[in-house]
This record gives structure tokens, C-alpha cells and sequence, in this order.
């Protein structure tokens, strides 16, 4: 089968779920290729909206074909980006069918914009299109705000999603969450992300006697992660007399606003924060920790709490993650905003002899590796096929 991937980012502005899917799916055996316009933001980086390159090119990464793109953004003129941004993506897939012909499937990655820009090139082409979507409702209240909202962007959205042969939502509870702003009138199924299961594969641990119980935090520094909640509990676990330390890393948590934050509590010199670690380092964090713990709001799947699974540590998070994460070994769930219960778990997984862990790690690899959800995906987009 040929695919066309098109995410609605992509690195270094993230979605790297995108190409893990293509390399799993590549795997099968199908002809992948993405084709990538990212918008670069001048409050982001000065150097990346100055120095990135200019034109489209071609790239390999990890042995996969990428159509590359940089649009520098106007800095809040919305709708003339999305106008641009459409147009160029949609200007790099005629290029993309001169070169290697139509393909079978366009997969987008996240009604906004790559499913809206596939909804176009599937009427202009006639090839049928399936949408992943991947955002928590959290991120869309950001731009649209508290809903029922009546902003431009909707109805564009909705009916990328009515059109789309079938939606992908990386959870169960998506549907219901996004309903209040996309309703529910669109065909979906659930495949959740995966996870490189051969590079977060299972290591155990130091033995704890003589050293501290590490718990990690890796999540980027926003209001939606719960940091304040954590911080603030993470100071009742110290105050409790247990030898303890807190690794986090994420973009923002070694800037001024954590910062901040952190010296508010008087367990700051418990507390290290790294900053943006890349793949490898968030994995070596993996290995020095005991046990990871997440205060969030709301996720559309979390899947730092799955690869740390396959590492072979416990969770502690909150009720604000889907079911689907929620495995009934390893892990401990307390409600959303709850500083007094997110302090007892967290106390609770460092007096529990956490025996088992390998078994977990396999059980959560068997269902999340790149080969058991790019199946999945196969057998969406071989339906989808089928019936156009």
C-alpha cells in the first residue's frame, strides 16, 4: 500500500509519533513517505525563524523519505497562516504526485490543519483519507476557548472530520472529550500510539538500600501538567521524613516560571530539573528512576507513563489519563488537583516491594510495540481501501 503521511507538526516542533508510524508501517512492508510543512514561531526561536532553511527539500530520517517545508509564521495573524499553510501543503503533494504518482491513502495527523488540508486533496485527487487525532481537549480550549465556542476555526475542523473515511482517536475517552467542540458525528475507532518498545525495553533497578527513592517527572512545563500539584505534594512526601528525590525534565522546567514556582516549596534542593531532554536522556532518566509520577489535568493517552511501563517502574498520575493506560498492576491513580491523595500514592509506591516489573514491561510492549499498533493501523487503512 502506498501512504502519504501528513502531520499537523513535526520535529523539531514534535509529532514524533508521526514517524515512528511511517518506520512501523514501512515495516509491514507498505511504501511510506511524509511530507512536512512546519510553521516556525519567531517567539519560539529568533535563530530557528531566521536560520532554519528556506525552500523544500528532501530528506531521509531513520530510513524514511520526508518532503521538507519551513513557513515562517505571522505572528498573531491566524487565519492567513492556516490559509498559507494549507496552500503550501497542499502545493508540496502536486510535487509529491509528479514524483511518485498518487497514492493509495493520505494520513493526517490532527484535524488541525493536516486533516483539513487531506480533506482537500481528497476531493481534489479522490483519494480516500484517514485522520489520527492525537490532541487532548485541554490544548484546544488554549486557542478556541471554554466551549461552546463559535470561533471560525470549528466548522472547518467538523467537517474535516464528517468527511474523513475514518478517525482515529489514540484513546476511547477522545470522542467524548472533543464532542463539545467537534460533536460526534464522524466515524471513528480507537488505535492507540505506540511506543519503540526495543528502546524503552526493561532494565532493572539499583537496589535501594543506602540512596534515595527517585521518583521522574517527564512532562513540559505547562498548567495543564500539574506541576504545582506535584510540587506541592512531592513537599508533603519530604515532610513525611523520606529519603526522596524529584527528576523532571521537560521544555520550560529549567525556565524562570518552574523556577519560580519551585522556590516556593521547601523541598526545591530535593528537586532536579533538566530541561528538554532528547530520546536517549529521557531514557537514561527512565533507568536512574524508581517510579514515575504525573499530576496532569488531562491527556489524550500520556505516553511517558507507557514507556515508563516498558522500562519497568510503576506510575503514579491522576484520573485525568484514559482508561486505556490505566493497567491494573503497576500503577496508582488518584483524582485530578488532589495534592493530599497524590502525596499518599506516592508514598504507598515507595513502600511497596515492587515485585513483577518484568512481567508488567512485557505485558504493556505486547500492547503497544510498533509492530501490534502499525497492524492496527494496516487493517484501518486496508478497510478503508476496500470500501472506496
Amino acid at each position: 500500500m502506498h501512504i502519504v503521511e501528513i502531520p499537523s507538526f513535526f520535529p523539531p516542533y514534535g509529532g514524533e509519533f508521526c514517524l515512528e508510524q511511517a518506520k512501523a508501517l514501512k515495516a509491514l512492508g507498505h511504501e511510506v513517505r511524509v511530507l512536512s510543512n512546519i510553521q516556525l514561531s519567531i517567539k519560539r526561536s529568533l535563530r530557528e525563524f531566521i536560520c532554519f532553511s528556506y525552500g523544500r527539500w528532501w530528506d531521509d530520517l531513520e530510513n524514511v523519505e520526508v518532503y521538507c517545508s519551513f513557513q515562517r509564521g505571522i505572528p498573531k495573524v491566524v487565519k492567513p497562516n492556516v490559509k498559507r499553510w494549507i496552500g503550501i501543503v497542499r502545493s508540496m503533494f502536486a510535487d509529491y504526485v509528479k514524483r511518485y504518482g498518487k497514492p493509495d491513502i493520505l494520513h493526517a495527523h490532527c484535524v488541525k490543519w493536516a486533516g483539513y488540508a487531506a480533506m482537500q486533496l481528497s476531493e481534489q485527487y479522490g483519494i480516500p483519507y484517514v485522520i489520527t487525532e492525537h490532541l487532548p481537549k485541554q490544548i484546544y480550549q488554549v486557542e478556541f476557548g471554554e466551549a461552546p465556542s463559535n470561533v471560525w476555526q470549528i466548522p472547518l475542523l467538523k467537517q474535516a472530520l464528517r468527511q474523513a473515511n475514518k478517525v482515529i482517536t489514540v484513546s476511547e475517552e477522545l470522542v467524548d472529550d472533543l464532542s463539545c467542540y467537534f460533536g460526534k458525528d464522524y466515524q471513528h475507532t480507537t488505535v492507540s500510539n505506540m511506543i519503540d518498545t526495543d528502546f524503552f525495553a526493561y532494565r532493572a533497578r539499583r537496589p535501594l538500600a543506602k540512596r534515595p527513592f527517585n521518583f521522574c517527572c517527564p512532562a513540559v512545563y505547562v498548567e495543564r501538567k500539574g506541576y504545582d500539584v506535584l510540587f506541592a505534594a512531592f513537599d508533603k512526601v519530604v515532610d513525611a521524613g523520606y529519603d526522596v528525590r524529584l527528576l523532571v525534565a521537560g521544555e520550560g522546567t529549567d525556565g524562570t516560571s518552574c523556577q519560580r514556582l519551585l522556590q516556593t516549596f521547601s523541598c526545591a534542593s530535593r528537586i532536579k530539573c533538566f530541561g528538554f531532554l532528547d530520546k536517549g536522556r529521557l531514557r537514561d532518566m527512565l533507568y536512574d528512576s524508581d517510579a514515575l509520577v504525573l499530576a496532569t489535568r488531562g491527556e489524550s493517552q500520556g505516553l511517558v507513563l507507557l514507556e515508563a511501563l516498558c522500562t519497568g517502574i510503576p506510575i503514579v498520575s491522576t484520573e485525568g489519563i484514559p482508561r486505556s493506560v490505566r493497567f491494573s498492576k503497576g500503577c496508582s491513580f488518584v483524582p485530578v488537583n488532589d495534592v493530599a491523595a497524590l502525596a499518599d500514592a506516592m508514598i504507598n509506591v515507595m513502600n511497596t516491594p515492587q515485585s513483577g516489573s518484568e512481567q508488567i514491561a512485557q505485558e504493556v510492549c505486547g500492547k503497544v510495540s510498533p509492530h501490534v499498533i502499525a497492524s492496527k493501523m494496516e487493517e484501518v487503512f486496508i478497510e478503508v481501501t476496500r470500501i472506496n
